[in-house]
C-alpha cells in the first residue's frame, strides 16, 4: 500500500501475550491501530503507550511504532512494599529472640 506504515500492537496479561502487526495509512492514530488489530474489547485496558511512553488514543503513529495496551494495577505498589517490609521486620524480630 502506498504511503503505509507498519505498526505492532501488543497486549500482555498474566500468562498470555498477544502481538498483532498491522499496516495502516500514513496519518493513522493509536486508536486506529488498536481497531485494525482486532482488540474490540478494551475493558481491561487502563491506558495506551508507544514504546513505554503513555499516549492518548489520538497519538499520531510513525512507521515501526509499537502500541502497547496497558492494564491497571491489581495492588498499589506502595502498599505491597509496606507489606513486604513488615514481613521482613517480623522475621528479623523472631530471629533476634531465638539468638538470645
Amino acid at each position: 500500500m502506498a504511503g503505509a506504515i507498519s505498526v505492532e500492537v501488543v497486549a500482555a496479561w498474566p500468562h498470555r501475550c498477544e502481538r498483532v502487526a498491522v499496516e495502516l495509512p500514513v496519518g493513522a492514530h493509536a486508536e486506529d491501530a488498536i481497531a485494525a488489530a482486532g482488540f474490540a474489547s478494551l475493558a481491561d485496558v487502563a491506558g495506551i503507550a508507544v514504546f513505554g511512553q503513555r499516549v492518548t488514543p489520538r497519538h499520531l503513529l510513525s512507521d515501526g511504532d509499537r502500541v502497547e495496551l496497558l492494564r491497571g494495577l491489581k495492588v498499589d505498589p506502595k502498599a505491597a512494599r509496606r507489606a513486604r517490609a513488615e514481613v521482613q521486620r517480623d522475621v528479623a524480630r523472631k530471629s533476634r529472640r531465638t539468638v538470645r
